[in-house]
């Protein structure tokens, strides 16, 4: 196939300038595959990627949650890998500073990233790193693999902290990775947990999902905090996931963690973060261990993230599907990202549906 065959892909060639187009179907070099792409879903970073700030180069496929087939391998690759479902890790090391040789692969600091750093899914074909695959049980859809980074995301989190059934547990921002962080949370047997949304639509998926009323509580609420503190009995969260990135949500979070609480960072910040000095004084008086989280771990080992992830889906514990609200096809994939530019729709997860086929397995 290669560069003498054509595909079309949505091409960033600068801040708000995406256009589909026809382009030469990437050709995979030594240790590289070419894989058709199946599915691939719209993260909320792609957003001001694509609209705001840009790529790191340009032109610039975008799309870094994305799964498929592979149909041709590059020199020295083994041919048995012709035909196989996989998942793509979007973060490829450099495999030789400091974090690589731990294999703590997401705290690389000279990365490439497929989607952002160089050519994604949000075309027909793309080319992938062997390194970077990950082969797909029977029973995971393409849909559900190309959701493998998003859950591997929220999985990381929940492992930065040891939260255990009787821990109260809280998870501020229900986007993509917060809602996934409560099925997986659910699914781990933390059973004290509640959620705080700001929108009628977050509160019906988080019902969708397992929760109940009194688990929810709402931004809007102007005693929000303390309707926080008496679903904790007055005690406060023992783990707090602050999955939005502002300072109002930041606050929230110290203010309602129990003494000897911990806060797990991960949402993306919208703005600087600012501390005030009674926060200060909160985490210090109270002990508080404060932690980000970045990424996923991705060592081609049976404890990584994205096994726990693809054990949880094969054995049916989990079903992110559920979560999808929008499918786009590659030619109408410009409707799904203004969809989440200008929210004008409630939406969950966007999914670009490139090629389906049977019942998408």
């Amino acid at each position: 196939m290669g560069g003498e065959c054509r595909m079309k892909a949505w091409v960033l060639h600068d801040v708000n300038d995406l256009r589909l187009e026809e382009v030469p179907v990437p050709e995979p070099a030594g240790k590289e595959v070419l894989v058709k792409v199946k599915a691939a879903g719209i993260c909320g970073s792609d957003i001001p990627r694509i609209y705001r700030t840009g790529a790191h180069a340009h032109p610039l496929i975008p799309g870094h949650e994305f799964s498929g087939e592979v149909v041709e391998a590059g020199a020295g690759v083994d041919k048995s890998l012709l035909g196989r479902r996989v998942g793509i890790f979007p973060l490829i090391p450099c495999r030789s500073c400091s974090f690589c040789r731990k294999k703590q692969y997401e705290l690389c600091r000279n990365y490439s990233y497929l989607g952002s750093r160089r050519d994604g899914g949000f075309g027909k074909y793309a080319a992938v790193p062997v390194w970077n695959l990950i082969a797909l049980p029977d029973k995971a859809s393409y849909e559900e693999a190309a959701m493998l980074e998003p859950m591997a995301v929220a999985v990381h989190a929940m492992r930065r902290v040891r939260i255990n059934g009787e821990d109260r547990a809280a998870v501020c921002g229900l986007g993509t990775i917060g809602l996934l962080l409560v099925m997986f949370l659910r699914e781990a047997g933390v059973k004290n947990l509640f959620v705080v949304g700001n929108k009628d639509s977050q509160r019906r998926a988080a019902e969708r999902i397992g929760l109940s009323q009194d688990q929810y509580c709402d931004t809007r609420d102007p005693e929000l905090g303390r309707r926080l503190l008496d679903c904790t009995g007055g005690l406060g969260a023992d783990v707090f996931f602050e999955c939005v990135g502002k300072n109002e949500t930041y606050d929230l979070a110290v203010e309602s963690l129990a003494t000897g609480g911990r806060l797990v960072a991960v949402g993306n910040p919208a703005s600087d973060m600012l501390l005030s000095k009674d926060r200060y004084w909160k985490i210090l008086r109270s002990q508080l261990t404060v932690t980000g989280t970045w990424n996923s771990s991705f060592t081609h080992e049976p404890g990584d993230d994205w096994r726990y992830v693809l054990d949880r889906l094969s054995e049916g514990k989990i079903a992110p599907a559920e979560l999808i609200s929008h499918r786009v096809s590659l030619e109408d994939l410009r409707r799904g990202l203004e969809i989440m530019r200008d929210k004008t729709e409630d939406y969950e997860k966007v999914m670009g549906v490139m090629e389906v086929s049977g019942d998408d397995r």
